[in-house]
């Protein structure tokens, strides 16, 4: 039967939230599609098209997306591509949230239902606690990085650069204009998944940590010394002891005196000494 008590502590709670907030930012980011419209009107009205939809979607390899936009000249069309490949970083984030996920899910299963091999040689709170380390710098990463890239995309499909790759928006007979632009709530969203991720996981080094035997060694060595300490200042005071005059050991280290001191040995009378 499984321990689910764990889930009520840090490390177990902070695992579940981390393969949720997965969840969320691979969700947002690889399921993403967006649209952007512009116009084209011509000194020819024939050959106008004042609404030209131009579709992208994850793992925007912007350089393979076109469209097909009015040259002005009757009706001949041309073919125009958008600008940039930013797949890798869009790709590497998504990764790195998928196995994140698939981790996270593991170790949760494994803290309920195989604690005690979890804990058996100390094999699984080091393993955990690497693994740990390695998701979080690569969160830092991946979100750094997909934030930078998020910046280049939107910037790539701008409408207002958009029409700069439109041959017939060069030429000021023709009046070119943006309809309207992407939606980008749900990558910015993906952005914030990843830097919160970043943030449990961090968070989580500590209490993973503390179940290793590294934390419970330096626990153990820094009670040791305390209790040590504690030791050596409960001793009592070493008491010396010392001889009286009278020939007696005092145990207590205080010199006592006799009542009368009487010479041994002396002249009893003053006849005696002439």
């Amino acid at each position: 039967m499984g321990t689910f008590q764990v889930l009520k502590l840090p490390l177990g709670f902070i695992r579940v939230l981390e393969w949720l907030f997965a969840i969320f930012a691979f969700a947002t980011c690889g399921g993403y599609s967006g649209q952007l419209r512009v116009s084209v009107d011509c000194m020819e009205k024939a050959s106008s098209n004042l609404s030209i939809g131009i579709d992208f979607a994850y793992p925007f390899r912007l350089h393979q997306v076109s469209f097909e936009a009015p040259a002005c000249e009757g009706i001949r069309r041309e073919r125009v591509f958008l600008i940039g490949d930013y797949s890798s970083s869009a790709e590497f984030f998504v990764t790195i949230a998928v196995f994140a996920f698939l981790y996270s899910l593991m170790a949760t299963i494994v803290y309920i239902f195989f604690q005690n091999k979890y804990r058996e040689n100390n094999r699984g709170p080091l393993i955990d606690f690497i693994v740990t380390v390695v998701f979080s710098f690569m969160w830092l990463v991946s979100s750094s990085a997909w934030a930078k890239a998020l910046s280049e995309v939107k910037m790539a499909t701008d409408p207002d650069e958009v029409q700069l790759l439109i041959p017939a928006c060069k030429l000021q007979t023709n009046k070119c204009g943006s309809v309207h632009g992407p939606r980008w709530s749900g990558l910015n969203t993906s952005v914030v998944f990843g830097f919160l991720n970043f943030v449990l996981w961090a968070g989580n080094i500590w209490f993973v940590f503390k179940e290793t035997g590294w934390h419970k060694g330096t626990t153990k060595l820094a009670g040791g010394a305390s209790e040590k300490q504690a030791g050596t200042f409960n001793q009592q005071p070493y008491n010396q002891g010392s001889f009286d005059q009278s020939g007696s050991y005092n145990t207590q280290g205080n010199m006592s005196q006799p009542s009368e001191y009487s010479q041994v040995g002396g002249p009893t009378s003053y006849s005696n000494q002439m």
